[in-house]
Order: structure tokens, then sequence, then C-alpha cells
């Protein structure tokens, strides 16, 4: 069983100095130091290529040692996706000053679960005041005459030209497509243009008929959502994947305990199901574990058997 050192800071402008000074003593002796410079802690920590490492290289028993919770986790959902990833690997996580010192906070017993509760809602409440005075802070900014954010990816010339074109009926992905954009982007002039009426009713955005002239049942037929149990190792591997369908898919799933380990139940197109499968296909490739090459066989199987089960009723998980 050995200590391993994680280390975190958010900016380049920032140093690990202070942190380093907290675990002196365990780098004195050698212990392993894995590091995620300049990575904003809304990266959840378990897809942080540093961290990544960490966990492939810790063995069953190691301990997780940090200088203070906020370098892993700032909000509840990033500890709610750590916790259970840690239990089932079998590993310790150790804050090395404060009130949390001593603690191993990947205990799964009541006590440290109720701590661990409190301290993310305490760490989330932390960030929530930090956004609320830069909001307040740009607003002072602009009353000031200050220009606030990035400049605009188009130029007013080409902003014209879009919300003519829009008036004439051209949809908003084809514009974004002809200027080089995002269909945000196209949004985002148009509604600073006035020309996007949002209704009052506002279950008239959910019509069966879409923008690019396909039917929701149309899409729905193509791509039909289906809920899927998705082994916990093959979730893991997919939280690191740069597909931003597939992780909000991921984080938006439900955790399934079985015994030692766990599945996450994802409702989700089909086709995200695809592209995950896709994804973990190194699970499945030579010199992968047997537990890793198992997981993906039975992620495998539920993939290929949902189109079949598109008619069982709402809230049935392909999970057999």
């Amino acid at each position: 069983m050995a200590d391993r050192l994680y280390l975190r800071h958010s900016t380049d402008k920032q140093t690990d100095a202070r942190q380093r000074h907290s675990l002196a003593a365990l780098l004195a002796a050698g212990a392993p130091v894995y590091e995620d410079p300049a990575t904003s802690s809304r990266i959840l920590s378990i897809d942080r290529p540093g961290f990544q490492r960490l966990l492939d290289e810790a063995a069953v028993g190691d301990t997780i040692r940090i200088a203070d919770a906020a370098r892993l986790f700032r909000s509840v959902a990033d500890v709610l996706a750590l916790r259970p990833v840690l239990a089932r690997r079998g590993l310790h996580l150790r804050v090395e000053s404060g009130l949390l010192s001593g603690i191993d906070l990947a205990a799964t017993d009541s006590g440290t679960t109720m701590v661990v509760n409190v301290l993310a809602s305490v760490l989330q409440f932390q960030r929530e005041l930090i956004a609320e005075n830069t909001v307040e802070g740009v607003a002072a900014a602009r009353a000031a005459g200050k220009t606030i954010g990035r400049p605009t990816a188009l130029s007013e010339d080409q902003a014209a030209k879009v919300v003519a074109a829009y008036k004439k009926g051209a949809a908003v992905k084809a514009l974004a497509r002809q200027y080089g954009t995002s269909p945000k982007t196209i949004r985002r002039v148009l509604d600073d243009a006035g020309v996007r009426e949002v209704p009052e009713d506002l279950s008239a955005l959910l019509d069966d008929q879409g923008q690019d002239g396909v039917t929701d049942d149309e899409t729905a037929a193509a791509d039909p959502v289906v809920v899927i149990d998705v082994p916990g190792l093959v979730a893991e591997q997919l939280r690191v994947v740069d597909d931003d369908s597939i992780r909000i898919a991921l984080a938006a799933g439900q955790t399934v305990r079985r015994g030692q380990g766990y599945s996450l139940r994802v409702a989700a197109p089909l086709g995200v199901h695809q592209a995950a499968l896709a994804a973990c296909a190194a699970l499945a490739a030579d010199g992968a574990s047997p537990a890793g090459r198992k997981a993906y066989r039975v992620y495998a199987d539920r993939v290929e058997a949902a189109p079949a089960a598109r008619g069982m009723t709402a809230g049935t998980a392909m999970s057999a």
C-alpha cells in the first residue's frame, strides 16, 4: 500500500508551492506525484489527465493524499462521481491540512458520507458566491462603459447578412454552416437583432415540426431514446472522452449498485450509446484486463439488443 500525491492549480499564473509545503514530508519520502497544472475545478477530477493517470497506476489499498479538498472537488457532482470510483478500486483519500485531515473521504460509512455531503455543500456555496461576485463585477464594468466578453465571431456586415437571410427563411443550422460558426452564435446574432420571436406559450417550442423540416416523430424513429445499464468499468472509461453528448448522457445517469460493483443507467439516443461503445473499444483490445473485456461485451450486447427492445415501457432498462 503506497501514498500517491495529487496536485492541481487552476491557472498558469498560480503555483503548487503551498500544496507542496503541506505535503513536504511525503515528498521527501519519495511518494509519486501526479499533477494537473492550469486545470479548472469545473473539470471533474476523474476527467483530468493527471488524476486519471493516478487511478490507472494505483493499486488496491493505496492512499491518495491532497493538500486540501478543493484540489479535487468543488461541487456535489464531482464528489458523487468520485467516491464510487475510489470505493470500487479500493482506494483511500485523505486531506493533509484543515479540519478534514485524518478522515478517509473515500470511506462509505454513514458518518463519512454525512461529512462529505456537508463539505460538498459548503464548497458549492463558495463557488456560487464567487459567481455572484463575478456577475456584480461584470454589471459594474458594463455600467462604466467597458466592453465585456470575447470579440464576436461575425463582423457587423456578416451579422446583417445573417439577419436578412433568416428573414427570408434560411435555417439557423444552414447559416451556421455557411459562416463556419456554431448555431448558438447565429441564434445570438438573431436575438440581438430581435428577429427571433419567443411564443408566449413555451410549449410551442416543442411542436411536431422542426426548423429543418424534419418532424420529431421522424427523428425519434431514426434514433430512438433507449435506457441501457452501462457497466461501471465502461462508464469510467467514457468519462474522459471528448464527445460532449456522451459525457452529458453519463452525467445524467443513475447509479445502480450491483454487489461490489455498479452500473450507470443511462437514457440516451441509440446513436449516443453506439458512439460510446466505439469510444471504449480499448477495453476489448488485446492486453486489456479480463474485467474490462467482459464489461465491454456486456455493454455491446445491450446496445445491439436495444433496437429490438424499443417497444418496452418507459423506465425499463436494458440490463439483462
